[in-house]
């Protein structure tokens, strides 16, 4: 922390870069106010309650990394504070109640999906319960996906290129199973052989962005011993789990897996950017329909992982698509892991921006690398009356080789 904390020059870069300084129009929402506030707590010279709202308001977007001249490695600022924070506050009884309700449901695909079963039915009740918990009951889908599974190994079709294991995440698997399904599909189809690994978990990233070390640190643990040593890379399709397996060094620092998480997380890939590395991908069939494609720029795709090119390579290898790429890319829709249940009226404000930006575009789908946002943009969209499609990008990948 010492050394993000050091690097910041106060130049102000950072402001245009940050969602909430958008919002807000306050400095103390800025990064570089943040790190003012959190410099402050560490040196005892101010109370970290005056610190939190701030810092709670931060969507850890990570827009602010790109944007510094200074380089500054704000990842490495915000979740350990917020993890030393979490230690200290006394948070009220109710927002207890529902941060304990996330913890122990979203992660847990089984408990997940029963939570969002009675979730459908709590939701005419939606009025009568606390403000904190209406957040929850809004953003439960209409229609939970049937379940999915997939088998412990998928062979590669043809010669077998690579081999490889894949995160099944937590939400997703609940709320979009077929994402897995077909980058399943796709990665078989270049002649990746594909392993799930029984025994892994969520991997932590709700935890750690909301200070739950203890938690973060059990998943990581988890993965670290699930996922097997002999493959060419691990595979994730869900940018927020990319960012946060990234930061397992983080997660893990001082402990006694301190040095395999390190080597764990140089193993860790989007699928996107694994395929677009691999090259000479099997061929699209043309389905003589032009479609036009907005590409939805994940936060921890693009901010966090520097991971912008590989998804256009391959959209854009479809025949007849146009690729569309969204103003202010760089901007959050303000899904951010738990953001939109922690603070619902600020993600609420961003991610109905994001969809009247997607509306602007009279894209025919959207293409984007995350859960978090395809769930928010779905949302915000409809509630604007727009019927573009959220797709996963692995998903248009799938459905393209089956055009014919």
């Amino acid at each position: 922390m010492t050394r993000a904390i050091e690097s910041c020059v106060h130049c102000g870069f950072c402001l245009a870069a940050c969602p909430t300084y958008r919002e807000l129009g306050q400095e103390m929402d800025t990064p570089r106010g943040r790190i003012v506030l959190m410099k402050q707590v560490l040196e005892g010279t101010l109370p970290l309650a005056d610190a939190l709202p701030h810092v709670d308001r931060c969507l850890g977007c990570l827009a602010c990394e790109p944007a510094c001249p200074s380089g500054v490695t704000y990842r490495d600022l915000l979740s350990p504070f917020r993890a030393l924070a979490e230690k200290k506050r006394r948070r009220p009884f109710l927002e207890r109640v529902r941060r304990w309700l996330v913890s122990a449901t979203l992660p847990h695909p089984a408990r997940f999906r029963l939570a969002a079963w009675m979730g459908k039915f709590a939701r005419e009740l939606a009025p009568l319960f606390p403000k904190s918990f209406r957040a929850m009951l809004g953003l439960i889908p209409e229609n939970v996906p049937p379940r999915e599974t997939w088998p412990g190994v998928t062979p590669a079709i043809g010669k077998r290129r690579a081999r490889v294991a894949l995160i099944s995440g937590c939400a997703q698997q609940v709320l979009a199973p077929d994402i897995n399904t077909a980058t399943i599909a796709v990665l078989a189809r270049n002649g990746i052989e594909v392993v799930i690994p029984p025994a892994q978990a969520c991997c932590g990233a709700l935890a750690w962005h909301v200070g739950d070390i203890g938690s973060a640190q059990k998943f990581a643990r988890k993965n670290l011993a699930a996922f097997p040593g002999d493959v060419d890379a691990i595979l994730t399709n869900a940018a927020g789990c990319g960012s946060g397996m990234h930061e397992y060094h983080l997660i893990l620092a001082g402990t006694d897996l301190a040095d395999a998480a390190e080597k764990f997380r140089h193993r860790v890939m989007d699928a996107a950017v694994f395929l677009a590395r691999l090259g000479d991908l099997a061929p699209f069939p043309d389905s003589g329909k032009a479609t036009r494609i907005a590409v939805h720029d994940a936060c921890h795709l693009l901010n966090a992982q520097s991971v912008r090119d590989e998804p256009r390579a391959l959209l854009g290898a479809i025949p007849r698509a146009e690729l569309i790429d969204l103003p202010d890319p760089h901007l959050c829709c303000g899904s951010a892991g738990t953001y939109n249940l922690d603070q619902p009226e600020i993600a609420a404000s961003l991610g109905a921006a994001r969809a009247h930006t997607i509306i602007g575009t009279h894209a025919d789908v959207v293409a984007t690398g995350n859960i978090g946002c395809l769930t928010q943009l779905k949302l915000h969209l409809a509630k604007q009356g727009a019927e573009i499609p959220i797709r996963h990008t692995m998903q248009i990948l799938r459905d393209a080789y089956a055009a014919v």
